[in-house]
């Protein structure tokens, strides 16, 4: 089925109240949780409401899900990497450093079939919003599931979600101030190949279209690229959120770039930052945001990518 274009009208919200639900993980049953600034993650009941689930403390931001039905947290805030039993709310710490060096502002978490969790660290810079100068300092990590912790690669521009496509031959990066999504093959020893870029640069730069002397207009945010989240559906394209210009696209599998869901205003759509597939048909299609206090749920026109634990739940 060809991607079309999804009308704002057809967004609905869910879940109103949850404090910036960055991040959504739609479990094999169907629930779909939500990270939770005010707790660790909230369940969003089918009518709505949520319950919040335990307390991580920072900012949690990416979530996902194991096999085994518990919630991995990449919280941007203090910087770890934390895991939710989302049936008693027990919170259990990972990860906090990479090759001796403390984690600062973890983004987003994905597992592989071998139960491997790979996570972004965006940046060093302390406040983190000094790297919106384009600085190379972000890094990708890989935690195996006996613990042990090795950097994978370094030298990003803001490291922010990940994908990996169906057979876990490469994982995606969006590179939040490059603009763009990088690919790197997992060759057969588990050692990455060269990065790649994937599909063009998606917009102009934040230090390129910024005047220092002058807040940025309308105009100009909506023409900045500035890659968050990425996910694949089913039929290969890769969705990527465009945070500030408040814009989903796909990057087909022949690198040509379609519009999805465009809110230039934020009026519904205010900062997406990442998008999950759900349902019985996997054409529910969840977004997140930092922006917004709810998440938005519609119907896709392509079902999404069943991910490990939608696959091979225990």
């Amino acid at each position: 089925m060809p991607l079309e274009h999804i009308p704002l009208s057809n967004l609905v919200k869910i879940g109103v109240g949850i404090d910036r639900p960055e991040d959504v993980v739609v479990a094999p049953d169907g629930m779909v949780w939500a990270s939770d600034r005010a707790g660790a993650c909230a369940e969003i009941r089918p009518d709505g409401t949520f319950r919040r689930v335990g307390q991580a403390g920072g900012e949690p931001n990416g979530i996902n899900m194991d096999v085994e039905g518990r919630i991995i947290i990449a919280n941007f805030g203090n910087g770890l990497v934390q895991r939710l039993d989302p049936e008693t709310g027990r919170i259990d710490v990972l990860c906090d450093t990479v090759g001796g060096v403390k984690l600062t502002t973890s983004n987003y978490p994905i597992i592989d079939a071998e139960g491997n969790i790979w996570c972004a660290n965006s940046t060093y810079a302390y406040p983190w919003q000094t790297a919106l100068d384009g600085r190379a300092d972000g890094m990708l990590f890989r935690i195996r599931p006996d613990g042990s912790v090795e950097k994978m690669a370094e030298g990003l521009r803001f490291a922010n979600g990940l994908a990996l496509d169906r057979d876990d031959e490469h994982i995606y990066v969006c590179e939040t101030t490059g603009c763009d999504v990088l690919r790197y093959k997992i060759r057969l020893d588990g050692t990455l190949g060269t990065p790649e870029r994937y599909g063009p640069v998606l917009g102009e730069s934040w230090a390129s279209a910024m005047d220092p002397n002058s807040p940025p207009s309308r105009d100009v945010l909506n023409r900045l690229g500035l890659t968050d989240g990425c996910g694949f559906d089913a039929e290969g394209n890769l969705w990527v959120t465009l945070v500030v210009a408040n814009k989903i696209v796909a990057i087909t599998p022949r690198g040509e770039v379609v519009t999805v869901i465009d809110d230039p205003e934020g009026i519904v759509m205010s900062q997406p930052t990442n998008v999950s597939w759900g349902g019985p048909d996997m054409h529910n299609l969840y977004i997140g945001s930092i922006a917004n206090d709810y998440v938005l749920e519609t119907r896709s026109p392509v079902a999404g990518m069943t991910l490990i634990h939608q696959r091979l739940k225990k």
